[in-house]
């Protein structure tokens, strides 16, 4: 088919990268189908998400369903002939993964089966993996676990963090995208089949997982905990009944004496946290009800109260 009708699914900016793809490559792209606007901020402006924005520049048809099972006649009406999907945030139904003639694709950015589901890359680097990657993957009605048909290997840094390697693998995506449609729609790739022993799951971050413990993680542990987390949704920790987000962080291995969770002091710009097995250097933090700031200027404000206080 020279010329495919593409309904494409995406919400956050990570997909409104792949909806740049096709719209650069001049595919036919008919729908763009994204969860619904949400408001952002402290004023609770309603924002468009990154997709809408991008299909609105350019003409493309918007639909934005709260529940996808209950738009499907409307997205079949655009008569799609393939479908693409990136962190769309909804499972799509059968009635609409059937329906086109050439299938539906999904850009997941994990090494499949590691790592199946809405956090691959926060979890990714929370358990201290050395690689990770990109997969263009068969949609179908069971979670990230179609047949792969191109993937693309990348080294996670030892520092990088969250947001770092979202924008590395962004580019991955888009990329491999790029490359890896073409291919597909002249026949030339094959599915392979995953291996569900190698099955790992990846659920969106919980509330609960923000906090970290300086009593119960080691050193390592919760220093990827933090960088997982970072710019998006944070880790904190709890101190005289107040939270305090963590911005940015350096680990120092090292011994200590004092009880994980002490704050030592301030020194070379960062709070000095005890943890076990060394030390956790916070160079920008977030105190609750306050905003953003730099270690120096913490110190010379509400962190003076914290030196030697304990998190719980």
């Amino acid at each position: 088919m020279e010329n495919p009708r593409i309904v494409f699914f995406g919400t956050p900016a990570f997909a409104a990268g792949m909806l740049k793809v096709l719209i650069e490559e001049k595919y036919q792209v008919v729908l763009a189908v994204t969860q619904p606007d949400k408001p952002v901020g402290r004023k609770k402006i309603i924002q468009r998400t990154p997709v809408a924005a991008l299909a609105d520049e350019h003409g493309i048809p918007v639909l934005q369903p709260v529940k996808l099972s209950l738009g499907a006649d409307e997205v079949l009406a655009y008569e799609p002939d393939l479908i693409v999907t990136c962190a769309y945030g909804q499972f799509v139904p059968s009635k609409i993964l059937n329906a086109p003639k050439l299938g539906a694709l999904n850009v997941h950015p994990s090494l499949l089966p590691r790592y199946r589901g809405g956090a691959p890359i926060q979890r990714a680097i929370m358990n201290g993996d050395e690689k990770t990657g990109v997969c263009l993957m068969e949609m179908i009605k069971q979670m990230d676990a179609g047949r792969v048909y191109a993937r693309t290997e990348t080294p996670v840094y030892p520092d990088e963090t969250g947001s770092e390697l979202f924008d590395r693998l962004e580019k991955i995506s888009a990329q491999l995208l790029r490359e890896s449609l073409p291919l597909y729609l002249e026949g030339k790739l094959e599915g392979i089949p995953q291996q569900e022993e190698g099955v790992v799951l990846a659920p969106n971050i919980a509330r609960e997982e923000e906090l970290v413990s300086f009593e119960k993680e080691p050193l390592d542990v919760l220093y990827n905990h933090m960088r997982a987390l970072i710019d998006e949704p944070y880790a904190y920790g709890v101190s005289s009944g107040k939270r305090l987000k963590f911005c940015r962080v350096r680990k120092q291995a090292a011994e200590v004496s004092e009880t994980p969770g002490t704050v030592t002091g301030f020194e070379n710009h960062a709070m000095k946290i005890a943890a076990k097995g060394g030390y956790i250097l916070v160079s920008e933090m977030q105190l609750e009800g306050k905003s953003r700031m730099n270690a120096d200027a913490f110190a010379n404000g509400a962190g003076r109260s914290l030196v030697n206080a304990v998190f719980e």
